[in-house]
């Protein structure tokens, strides 16, 4: 519904520039809809929607609009308080250092026999890490986790040598990336989290996304909604 209205208002704004020409496409800009509501009065909308429902997801939608020939949009981000129930861990990692996984928490922990594992198919994660030495061995089925952002690299903190801790921030952390769009989907909170609590991890994921602006951080971020599993999608005016 979200991704619909968004393409909607671009094919609008496209139509409009190229009847007035390009002077005033460079003029005109994304602002806040005249319905947009303040971050506490849509969480307030959305818990009416979903009341009795409290593990239903509270999703947010950003809008970017990345400088040309920037990286694509994506972070990790500890929120204040998690709202995955359980991250499936899965670590590619042998001897000692597979102890070490194992010892941290990580779901599924071995060498060569899980990478053949993952490559048919028969393990069902949501994070992946590896350490150094794994990684020539995992690059073997980098077709396969590439796709789903998956793929450990050391740009990323998911190639460590210092796996018990990797384990433990990638149990904590909370990854989100924009879609083809520029548009970050993610889910930030449950229906049952307080008012508070579900603003809180709001801004913390907004100051994350705004963190990749190569230039104005201001107007990096064009329009940002607010919804849920069954609840409409609202404007924010001041996330």
């Amino acid at each position: 519904m979200i991704m619909s209205a968004l393409r909607r208002a671009a094919w609008g704004l496209g139509r409009q520039a190229a009847a007035g020409g390009r002077q005033y496409a460079t003029k005109r800009k994304a602002g806040p809809h005249p319905n947009s509501v303040p971050v506490e009065r849509a969480i307030a909308i959305l818990k009416a929607y979903e009341v009795g429902m409290p593990r239903r997801t509270v999703e947010l939608h950003v809008e970017c609009a990345p400088e040309k020939g920037q990286p694509p949009i994506r972070g990790t981000c500890v929120l204040p308080r998690a709202y995955a129930d359980r991250v499936r861990v899965l670590v590619f990692a042998q001897g000692e250092k597979a102890k070490e996984a194992t010892a941290a928490g990580a779901d599924f922990v071995g060498g060569e026999e899980l990478v053949a594992r993952v490559r048919e198919g028969k393990v069902a994660f949501d994070k992946c890490l590896a350490t150094p030495d794994m990684l020539p061995k995992v690059a073997k089925i980098a077709r396969i986790l590439g796709p789903k952002g998956l793929m450990p690299t050391v740009n990323k903190g998911t190639v460590a040598e210092a796996i018990g801790d990797a384990v433990n921030y990638a149990k904590s952390s909370h990854d989100f990336r924009a879609d083809k769009a520029n548009i970050v989907h993610t889910g930030v909170a449950q229906v049952g989290f307080s008012a508070a609590e579900i603003a809180k991890n709001i801004q913390t994921v907004m100051e994350s996304i705004r963190a990749n602006a190569k230039g104005s951080k201001t107007k990096f971020v064009t329009r940002t909604y607010l919804s849920s599993t069954r609840g409409p999608g609202i404007q924010l005016a001041d996330a």
